[in-house]
């Protein structure tokens, strides 16, 4: 790799620590420098990428000597591939970073007063432990550097197709992907065959400069009810395509509980706002937890590790310390999971969700289960969370909050001061936000329990929940 001008390159560097993005982390005259695939106790020459006032990005052009805390990746794609960046940290050291990451937050840079924070949950399965995949057909497949090298050039590559994931920042490249072991090898058996299938039959792969080409995804959902969920995405609806490739699909894979397929001729991936038609079989699948089913469709959010999204959900109703007797507000509910999980354990929950979609699954989810005590409502939570709900609907004696990355708006904020629950549960996947909306409740609550959950082993994501209490409530209470 060649020098870039006016930007240094710094050779016998030790890597020291892990960032919260999950790059590496060392300082180089003061100056905090941020680096990708590395792992402490590297020694690496680093060429700087970009210089900043207060941090430097670079790369690794060496590896001088390789860390002793480095394992060998299982998966092939590891390095190219955008996801699962810590595959080469032990899982025992990718919990300890994700720990610190935690205190980072909440105490270094929040300033927040916390009791201990319990050691994170880590998750039993480290593979095959996600619900949902999806892959992206390209005319053209990704091509490494040594892959072209190999070839003399890029010029005298014989481009062919691809089924995959994208490369990082580049919409239009996709990563031809022969194994994934983050669901179980379902996903592999039947993107394998559909790319060689279509190969055989002369059915173009989606050219996502020009916007042509006939297949564009594909999205493989599973349940722990062994219930099977495939989307197949196209472009038009050519039905002699469309027949000739799905009668294939399920033919070979007659485990397929719900083989489905969208038509979407966008510019954007997203199927949210377009129809999902029913080829075979049902049109959706069921998610079982403790007694309760949940029905998941194409649309639908459903945590993507669902024995880890159990531990969570054990986590938040421990947390809410139900008796049977409360009224709870479940903010961003998403589909009603929590709401549904927690309702056996209070008097009334009302969930609250953006998506109109969402909300109508998480009421089947109620009624599925019979369960009497939920009231949903669709809207941004900015706007209905307000005043005037609160007084029509009651004071809420806990709130169980599970915003998205963004967290919460300050209007959600000042809601929740006014409505004065006594005790507020608080789900988060980005604790930088969530030590941000933290602060903000620390004028009238008092952080009593913090207990992270990894939920995406070998990726530096991490969720937290967190336990506030109403200060007046704890005074009451140590003043018997």
């Amino acid at each position: 790799m060649s020098k870039k001008k006016n930007l240094p390159l710094y050779e016998n560097i030790t890597i020291t620590g892990v960032a919260a993005e999950g790059k590496a982390i060392v300082r180089i005259n003061d100056c905090v420098v941020f680096v990708p695939w590395a792992v402490p106790g590297d020694i690496v020459d680093i060429q700087i990428t970009k210089k900043k006032h207060s941090y430097m990005e670079g790369q690794v052009v060496r590896y001088v000597q390789l860390s002793d805390r480095r394992c060998e990746p299982r998966c092939k794609h590891f390095g190219v591939c955008g996801g699962c960046k810590w595959q080469m940290l032990p899982y025992s050291e990718q919990l300890k970073y994700k720990q610190q990451q935690i205190a980072d937050n909440l105490i270094r840079i929040g300033k927040l007063t916390l009791p201990d924070i319990s050691p994170i949950l880590g998750s039993k399965k480290i593979y095959e432990y996600r619900n949902k995949l999806e892959f992206t057909f390209s005319d053209k497949r990704w091509y490494s550097c040594d892959e072209i090298h190999a070839a003399g050039g890029i010029d005298n590559i014989n481009k062919q197709p691809g089924l995959g994931f994208h490369i990082s920042n580049n919409f239009d490249k996709v990563l031809d992907i022969e194994e994934c072991f983050l669901q179980d090898n379902i996903n592999n058996l039947i993107r394998n065959d559909i790319r060689q299938f279509a190969l055989a039959n002369n059915i173009s792969f989606f050219d996502l400069r020009n916007q042509t080409g006939f297949l564009r995804n594909i999205i493989i959902r599973t349940s722990n009810t062994q219930q099977l969920m495939l989307i197949v995405v196209m472009t038009q609806d050519d039905a002699d395509l469309r027949n000739l490739l799905l009668n294939h699909i399920a033919e070979r894979f007659p485990e397929i509980t719900s083989l489905l397929y969208v038509i979407n001729s966008k510019a954007n991936d997203t199927i949210t706002d377009l129809p999902v038609e029913v080829y075979k079989g049902k049109d959706h699948i069921i998610e079982q937890m403790e007694n309760l089913q949940f029905k998941v469709g194409p649309k639908s959010f459903y945590q993507t590790n669902t024995d880890q999204a159990y531990e969570l959900y054990k986590v938040a109703r421990s947390f809410a310390g139900l008796t049977g007797n409360e009224l709870v507000y479940d903010l961003y509910t998403g589909t009603g999971t929590i709401a549904n999980f927690v309702a056996g354990k209070a008097r009334q929950v009302i969930g609250i969700e953006y998506v109109p979609e969402a909300i109508e699954d998480a009421r089947i989810n109620s009624e599925i289960n019979h369960i009497e005590n939920t009231l949903f409502y669709a809207g941004d939570m900015k706007d209905i969370l307000n005043q005037d709900f609160i007084n029509r609907h009651g004071r809420p004696d806990v709130i169980i909050t599970d915003p998205p990355r963004a967290g919460m708006h300050q209007d959600v904020v000042d809601a929740i001061l006014y409505a004065q629950p006594k005790r507020i549960v608080y789900v988060s996947c980005n604790p930088a936000t969530q030590a941000r909306d933290l602060a903000l409740l620390e004028q009238a609550y008092q952080i009593t329990a913090v207990q992270p959950v990894d939920m995406f082993p070998h990726t530096q994501h991490v969720e937290n929940v967190v336990l506030l209490e109403k200060k007046n409530s704890i005074l009451l209470t140590l003043n018997g």
